[in-house]
Formats: C-alpha cells, structure tokens, sequence
C-alpha cells in the first residue's frame, strides 16, 4: 500500500526516486503531444480538457497546479482503476500511457492522495486500438495473467501459515511467517489495487487510514497484525479474529485476479507504480515499520516490475532498441544492489531494514531512480 506521506528524515532523497518513477517533469517542461487530454490537478479542482476523446491508445498530461502531493486516476464506472499515477508533486508534471476501450469512465484527482477524489466524467468513443493488438501483445497479455494468477494461488498457502501461526498464538512463528506470506501480493500490487476495495482491507498502515476511520474498528490486514507482533509483541482474540478476516480477504483477491483488466499499458504502467511503491514505502523503511522487513517487498516489487518487462521486451525492443538496453542494464544493476542484503544467498531472507544505514539508503534509492525513469518509458513503446 503506497503511503500517504513520506518521512522527513529521508524525503529528500526519496524525491529524486519518485520523479523518475513517476515519470514527472520539473516545471516548465514540455507537456506532450498534439491529441493527448490534458488534466490540471489543483488543491480543490481536477480540469479535463477533453470530456470525449477516442478508445484506443491515449495520452494523459497531467500538471499538478495545487500545493499538495496528487494523484490521478482513469475509473470504471464501477470503481476498477484503468490506470493511475500517484505522487505527483506540486509544480510537476506526469504523462500515462493507456489503453482505453469505448465507454464511460470518470477521470479523478486525489489532491493529498486521501479521500475519493475530485471526479470528471469522460467517455471513450469508437472501436478504438486495442482491437487490434499484434500477436506478440496478445502473447504478453496471456503470459502476465498467468503470472498473476499463480502468484496469488502461491500466496494462500503461505498467508494460511501466517494465520495459523497468529490463531495458536505464536509470536515467533507468525514472525517467520510474516514476510513470506506478502511476496506474491508485494509482486503483482498493482492488479489488486485495481479492484479497489481489497487494497485498504489487507495492506493499508494506520497512516494511510482515510478521515474519519477509527484504527482500533478499522484497520485490519497485514500491517495491524505486524503491529501486534513486533510492536505489541502479543497475540490477543482480536488479532486471531483480524487474522481470519485477512485470509478471507485474500481469498477473495485470489478468486478476483482473473477478472482484472489487463493490457500491455496496464502492464507497463504497473510495473512503474511497483518501482513508486519502493521508492514511497520501502526505501523510506516507512512500510515495514514494526517488522523492518521492508527488503523482502523491495525484492518482490522489483521481480514483479521486471516480470512485466520481459513480457514486454520482445515488442518494447523492436520499438525502442535503446530504451530496451537501458532497461535491462538497470534491472541488473538494482537485482545485484540488492543481492548485497540477502542473508540467505540462495533463498529469499534478507537483512533487516534497521541496519541499512542513510548512506547505503541513498544509494537504493539511487538505484530506483536510475531505473524507474526508463521504466516511466515503457507503456509508450509498446504501443508505438
């Protein structure tokens, strides 16, 4: 779950990480080409410039106007994202790529990155380009499904243990189990992000609570049981309830996954959010604040962002040689930074984010950077 606000100690060298990813401009840059819908995000309004546009391949140039962190979004009528980008900071500028079919939808801006948004409704007209996909696409697009439904059959199994583990009461063993449990999830995040309702039940922190929300009725999933374990260092009725109120949850996120509407920009796109997801919550140790297992997520959001690029790659490099080279140099470069943290050389435990120090922080986030501002390129070039 992407936090809502990042910590002082290091937003600083988080920023860096979040442009990149996000694919933002600093003020002043150009804001795209001829064609694209234009939406100007402020404080308290969300200008479309376009309420019909063509289904198929568009373009959206977002410029954040307001003086708070925002976030847009391209909505079902029914909720399900289409596509989104998150942190994009006051006075910058951000371009999504994306696949639209013909329908209604509504275009939302989240200034503060809380609440439900400032809504426009707009429509997609036409047949649009998504009809006709070339085989290779077509190929990706089945391949990455498959993906995501097999990450989530493996994560039941593993959250089981972790339930199991909290519902006999035992501390040590529901920390082992812990981590493991959220790799499959940490992987594939933005897919059950787009249904909307799952995220906030099983990843939310007590921070990203929206108005109004009452921790102790609330807050349920992941993040209130690792408080419990690691901050409380208890297990009480309450937790072994909320522990089977997560295993619903994710059973319920597993038998969604293979209704999620996936395209080779959704692809693109999610593997992006993955890399703003380490550079929001993992890099700032903000996501695992209890257990401090945050280079477990980090690794898994890495796998999941490159197994969504080599999907791409064989259409992505035949588009844009160059962009292909940059990518695959810097997935190796981020996955031989992080094999510096394993403790288990050939397994996937790894140190605790406590003993990453500012300086070897820095160069993570370093590192997301260097690749998330080629990946902010991908959607474009599948599509070209």
């Amino acid at each position: 779950m992407r936090p809502a606000r990042l910590s002082v100690l290091t937003a600083a060298a988080v920023a860096a990480a979040l442009t990149a990813v996000t694919g933002c401009a600093e003020k002043g840059d150009s804001a795209g080409g001829d064609g694209a819908i234009h939406v100007t995000a402020t404080d308290t309004a969300c200008e479309v410039s376009k309420k019909e546009f063509p289904a198929g391949k568009a373009t959206i140039e977002v410029e954040n106007k307001g003086s708070k962190v925002t976030e847009v979004y391209v909505l079902f009528p029914d909720g399900r994202i289409v596509t989104e980008r998150e942190n994009i900071g006051p006075g910058t500028k951000a371009s999504i790529t994306a696949e639209i079919k013909a329908g209604d939808y509504e275009i939302a801006c989240k200034p503060g990155m809380k609440g439900d948004g400032i809504k426009q409704q707009v429509k997609a007209s036409g047949q649009g380009a998504t009809e006709k996909r070339s085989p290779e696409l077509d190929a990706a697009v089945a391949a990455y499904r498959q993906y995501v439904n097999a990450q989530a059959e493996e994560t039941l199994p593993k959250a089981q243990a972790f339930v199991d583990a909290v519902k006999a009461g035992d501390v040590e063993a529901a920390k082992k189990a812990y981590a493991p449990s959220r790799i499959g999830w940490e992987r594939t995040e933005p897919v059950a992000e787009s249904f909307g309702d799952i995220d906030p039940k099983v990843d939310v922190r007590e921070d990203g609570l929206e108005a109004g929300q009452d921790p102790a009725k609330d807050w349920t999933g992941w993040h209130r049981l690792e408080k419990a374990l690691w901050a409380d260092n208890k297990i009480g009725d309450e937790e072994k309830k909320l522990a089977d109120t997560l295993m619903a949850d994710l059973t319920d996120w597993q038998k969604k996954v293979g209704q999620a509407e996936i395209t080779p920009t959704s692809m693109a796109n999610g593997a992006k959010e993955l890399l703003d997801e380490v550079a929001s919550g993992k890099v700032t140790g903000e996501e695992e604040r209890y257990s401090h297992t945050d280079l477990v997520d980090f690794k898994a959001n890495v796998e999941g962002a490159q197994k969504a690029y080599e999907l791409l790659k064989p259409v992505a490099a035949k588009n844009d040689p160059t962009l292909a080279t940059e990518l695959d140099k810097q997935f190796a470069a981020m996955d031989a930074l992080l094999d510096k943290y394993r403790a288990d050389k050939s397994g996937y435990e790894f140190q605790s984010y406590e003993s990453v120090g500012q300086e070897q922080r820095k160069e993570l986030s370093d590192a997301v950077s260097a690749l998330g501002e080629p990946l902010s390129k991908l959607a474009a070039a599948v599509v070209k």
